[in-house]
């Protein structure tokens, strides 16, 4: 299975090595931020880092495969499980320090290390835009923020733009732009914080025999 299809697939990880073709970022660098900007981007730390679970619904829109929707629910450090409604055989859990990404229509498991896809970022303990994250854009309409961030050390990997809602400070969903220009964009809604998540919710998918 490609990296491309996890893309598709989950709307998470950015295409990695595998990737023939890359984005241009050689003329972009980190925005300069206002203090009042600066402001909000500690604010949002904060908030996700703060936020121990979290259970919400879920669409995924890709320019090539439509709308698929589902529930998706986390609880950090390190845990999210994204599961689709059928009839998508899709299914992508984070735990262990892996993202595991199972299509059940070919019966095929794909395993990544979490610290190589955007989740790695928001399942963190101590979520930061600074160090190996880098912010590329920031724009505030309104009660929305939107966080353009990449990885420091390999910018040509993509992007994901992370969209927050300010009153109450909370994360509505993002956009991943992967390293061959493709878009796959997540929405969340009836978001629901402090949840209790049953323990089986986070167990990797394994090879069928």
């Amino acid at each position: 299975m490609t990296m491309r299809r996890i893309v598709m697939a989950c709307g998470v990880a950015l295409a990695l090595a595998v990737a023939s073709v890359t984005l241009d970022h050689s003329a972009e660098a980190s925005v300069s931020l206002t203090p009042a900007q600066q402001g909000w981007i500690h604010k949002i730390e904060s908030s996700l880092a703060a936020t121990k679970s979290f259970q919400a619904r879920f669409e995924q829109v890709t320019e090539q495969d439509g709308t698929s929707t589902g529930t998706v629910v986390l609880e950090r450090p390190g845990r999210m499980r994204f599961s689709y409604d059928p009839p998508s055989p899709l299914l992508l859990v984070a735990n262990d320090g892996k993202v595991v990404f199972q299509d059940r229509s070919i019966g095929q498991i794909t395993t990544i290390p979490l610290d190589h896809t955007p989740l790695g970022l928001l399942l963190r303990p101590d979520p930061r835009f600074s160090g190996d994250v880098s912010i590329l854009g920031y724009e505030q309409h309104g009660s929305e923020i939107q966080l353009r961030v990449t990885r420091t050390d390999n910018p040509g990997e993509g992007e994901m733009t992370l969209f927050f809602s300010t009153h109450p400070l909370s994360l509505k969903g993002w956009t991943v732009l992967d390293a061959q220009g493709h878009r796959t964009a997540v929405h969340f809604s009836n978001v629901q914080t402090g949840v209790t998540i049953p323990e089986a919710s986070f167990i990797l998918p394994k090879d069928e025999d």
